[in-house]
């Protein structure tokens, strides 16, 4: 995989150009990975979220038949792209112009495209396609990808509202935390000084207890 091939050895009517693969499978259907170097199929025990292996928990691992990345006769399917148009041309690829279907849809990645400002709009720059025209209608009506990462003003305000929401959270939570400190030390102290009530008047009558034994024990 990712190797440049001339394309003499697919045929005279593929002279000069150049290929480059991008994948394949075996005759089983198992795709080729990049990156084991095997020329046949092989059990690797996958993790994470890689290429033929999307794991359904957290640190799932699992164990799966791939194809190597090594061509071999066992192949089926080999794709591959062009990276160099050679003499002839190739029916139903590069006879006909063909349009950019979908186009790029991150705003950095237009204004690369285009070599656009930041200050410039994004959303003109769309790739727009249009679709087919309904029955008795004239109006054209066009279909474009929603533009990603777009700073706008709404955005913007969106942004500073959340922000200011979060520190009206916090100062309201810090303002509760402070009165419930203060209701808990004020029931804290009323109940000490209940018990040292309690505790006092107890110890009165204990002490008048006491001093009704000893007059009664003198008569």
């Amino acid at each position: 995989m990712a190797s440049d091939v001339d394309g003499d050895i697919f045929g005279p009517d593929y002279k000069g150009y150049i290929f480059r693969i991008t994948g394949g499978n075996d005759k089983q259907g198992f795709t080729m990975k990049q990156g084991i170097m095997v020329n046949g199929r092989v059990r690797i025990l996958m993790r994470g979220r890689t290429t033929t292996y999307r794991p359904r928990r957290t640190g799932e691992r699992k164990r799966k038949s791939v194809r190597g990345c090594i061509c071999g006769p066992d192949l089926a399917v080999i794709a591959v792209k062009i990276i160099q148009k050679g003499e002839k041309e190739i029916e139903g690829l590069t006879d006909a112009p063909r349009d950019r279907r979908l186009g790029p849809k991150r705003a950095n990645t237009i204004r690369a495209a285009f070599a656009l400002r930041k200050q410039d709009d994004v959303t003109k720059y769309v790739v727009r396609r249009e679709l087919a025209k309904k029955e008795g209608s004239d109006k054209t009506f066009y279909k474009s990808p929603k533009v990603q990462r777009l700073i706008t003003e709404k955005r913007i305000r969106r942004k500073a509202q959340n922000k200011n929401q979060k520190l009206a959270n916090w100062k309201s939570s810090k303002a509760a935390h402070v009165a419930y400190e203060k209701l808990l030390s004020k029931f804290l102290k009323e109940k000490k000084a209940q018990k040292k009530a309690e505790f006092q008047a107890a110890l009165a009558a204990k002490q008048a207890t006491v001093k009704d034994t000893k007059v009664a024990t003198k008569k």
